[in-house]
């Protein structure tokens, strides 16, 4: 019987006070436990993303590998396989977590008005005037990020480390 209302004790406290009390506690013979410090989470920074970014880039194509590489002494056709296939390999992680759109679906090299909705969208090149003018010839049509998906970092990652180094047991 006596163990029947401890319980109803314990479910009482915890139902009408979120914890065990003293007295239950000393009956249960436990003692308390201190809460553990909780540790701030890292706060991101800007830089945290492009480092994400060039890590993927690392893990998919293996891009920081080929361009801390020396490839003076390579010829051009030994240039050209290796970044025929680290072009598609990077295109295709790009495409991956990135929707990309053009600023201006316009013909390049045709004359174009500029968006007037965001100045910054455009950037005037050549002999321009004091005064912006509402168009030009389109040289190049720029790249939007209409949608971003990079995948959540692990809290314990260190965004720093864009490849870890891999040591082999044998």
């Amino acid at each position: 019987m006596k163990r029947i209302l401890l319980a109803l004790r314990c479910f009482f406290n915890i139902l009408f006070h979120g914890a065990l009390s003293a007295g239950v506690l000393a009956a249960l013979k436990l003692a308390r436990r201190e809460a553990a410090p909780v540790k701030p989470a890292a706060s991101k920074t800007p830089s945290d993303g492009a480092l994400q970014v060039l890590a993927i880039l690392q893990r998919d194509s293996r891009l920081v590998d080929f361009l801390m590489e020396d490839i003076t002494s390579c010829s051009d056709e030994q240039v050209g396989s290796a970044v025929r296939e680290l072009h598609d390999q990077c295109r295709d992680s790009v495409a991956r977590y990135f929707t990309l759109q053009p600023v201006i679906d316009g013909v390049e090299g045709a004359f174009t008005k500029a968006p007037p909705a965001d100045p910054n969208a455009v950037r005037f090149i050549g002999n321009v005037p004091a005064t912006p003018p509402s168009g030009g010839i389109l040289r190049h049509k720029g790249w939007r990020a209409a949608k971003v998906d990079l995948p959540a970092m692990s809290p314990k990652q260190d965004s720093a480390i864009i490849a870890p180094a891999e040591i082999e047991i044998e």
